[in-house]
């Protein structure tokens, strides 16, 4: 069972073409895995969900070893938005009606403790990830409003969540310079990084604690027993424990779970520096921004003044004809005004989603776990994730068990046919987006 690899998404080990790899540190290229090795917790992937296990695992005094089929932060976790924000993809009051009031509270704490995680390792490993405050969930259809407004006043209420602030149509147009909303919704809790740099000084922290990274070493079989033996072409390590943390790049490692989550392209660029006045302009507070449309809106401007915008999500990894054209279509939609301005990055990245876009995570017998599905919540989530994974490792599995409860459904269709389906269910609120 070999994972494919990603082919004509792949642009270069560093993605040449991406703003955060232009903008992040050189990093000294860590070795492949050659010979046999031994771990405590073997880890596949060295993205957000990988590198948090193994500094959790690390610090907890045990022995890991990172196998990264490229490079960290090459997938999902370095290439995203950087956006973080409250709670999950559903709302927490439909979740409490699925849950009941017990879980879903866990599950709210579980999230804010997220977040406090990423302030923490910003703030505790000196990690320079350009951190802003402020999450803007921008509405673009009066019938939203009420959606999100009942979000907020049920998480005041029964969480005590003081964060969300609701804005009217005249306050979101001073917020943001554009038509396209009705209001929305500001949660101070929230705000954005630079994602590639945060997961790179997550991984220098993870050196740190003695996690053992090796890169440009692709899983290519997992043997599962105890211990396992998790293979590569060019080595083997022996782990009382694995981590599957592959997420979109996860491939035919593992089928047990990979009908769960649906791997598709995300789409993103970076405009030329617009000046601090004129990116000032754009979006007056400096929060990032997504929209409540279903093929979402999402954007930020950077510490160097450029609008980092996201739109449009495709189900192939078949290259675009011209990314920066297809995107800046996007972006012309929200800001008109932007006409004259250059692109200067224009990327994609595979991000994996869920049937309900809730995380997967679970156990695979006899002694491995998993942590894939975030849907667009990566940022966050994944910190929490890694750390509830180390819990489960040491033998403490009752908060672990909060998130691998949430029930998930196969994508219909199967291997073949669940692509296809999902481009007409993408068509299909495509239109209801424009209705």
């Amino acid at each position: 069972m070999v994972i494919p690899r990603p082919g004509s998404e792949r642009v270069g080990p560093e993605r040449p073409d991406s703003y955060y790899a232009a903008t992040a540190p050189g990093l000294d290229r860590r070795p492949a895995l050659a010979g046999r090795e031994a771990a405590d917790v073997c880890v596949v992937g060295a993205g957000f969900t990988g590198v948090s296990a193994a500094l959790h695992l690390a610090e907890r005094g045990y022995s890991v070893i990172v196998l990264e089929a490229e490079r960290v932060g090459w997938g999902a976790s370095g290439r995203n938005g950087g956006q973080v924000g409250s709670g999950l993809r559903e709302s927490m009051d439909e979740l409490e009606r699925t849950l009941g009031p017990s879980r879903a509270e866990a599950a709210w704490s579980l999230c804010e403790e997220a977040k406090a995680i990423i302030a923490d390792r910003i703030a505790r490993h000196g990690i320079e990830c350009d951190w802003r405050p402020g999450n803007l969930l921008a509405s673009t259809r009066e019938r939203h409003l009420g959606w999100i407004e009942t979000e907020a006043e049920f998480c005041r209420r029964r969480f005590g969540y003081r964060g969300y602030r609701m804005l009217s149509r005249a306050e979101m147009q001073e917020e943001v310079a554009s038509d396209c909303y009705v209001g929305g919704r500001m949660d101070a809790g929230g705000g954005h990084l630079h994602p590639l740099r945060f997961v790179r000084g997550m991984a220098a922290a993870a050196d740190g604690a003695g996690a053992r990274i090796f890169e440009d070493s692709r899983v290519e079989r997992v043997r599962w027993g105890r211990p396992a033996e998790v293979s590569t072409a060019r080595g083997s390590v022996k782990a009382e424990h694995v981590v599957l943390a592959g997420n979109a790049y996860l491939g035919r490692l593992e089928p047990g779970i990979e009908s769960r989550i649906m791997p598709i392209v995300s789409h993103q660029l970076a405009t030329e520096p617009l000046g601090e006045r004129r990116a000032r302009s754009l979006i007056k507070s400096g929060a990032c921004v997504h929209s409540t449309r279903f093929v979402v809106d999402y954007y930020r401007c950077t510490s160097d003044h450029r609008l980092l915008f996201g739109g449009g999500e495709t189900c192939s990894d078949r290259p675009l004809h011209d990314p920066r054209a297809f995107v800046r279509r996007y972006m012309l939609r929200v800001f008109p005004q932007l006409a004259d301005v250059g692109v200067d990055y224009a990327w994609s990245g595979r991000l994996a989603i869920t049937m309900n876009r809730l995380p997967h995570v679970g156990r695979i017998a006899p002694n491995g776990f998993f942590a894939h599905g975030f849907s667009g919540h990566g940022v966050a989530l994944t910190q929490i994730a890694g750390k509830l994974i180390a819990e489960a490792v040491a033998g403490t599995a009752e908060r672990f068990d909060v998130l691998a409860g949430l029930r998930h459904r196969s994508f219909p269709g199967g291997a073949w046919f669940r692509h296809p389906l999902l481009v007409l269910g993408m068509l299909y609120y495509t239109l209801r987006d424009k209705l």
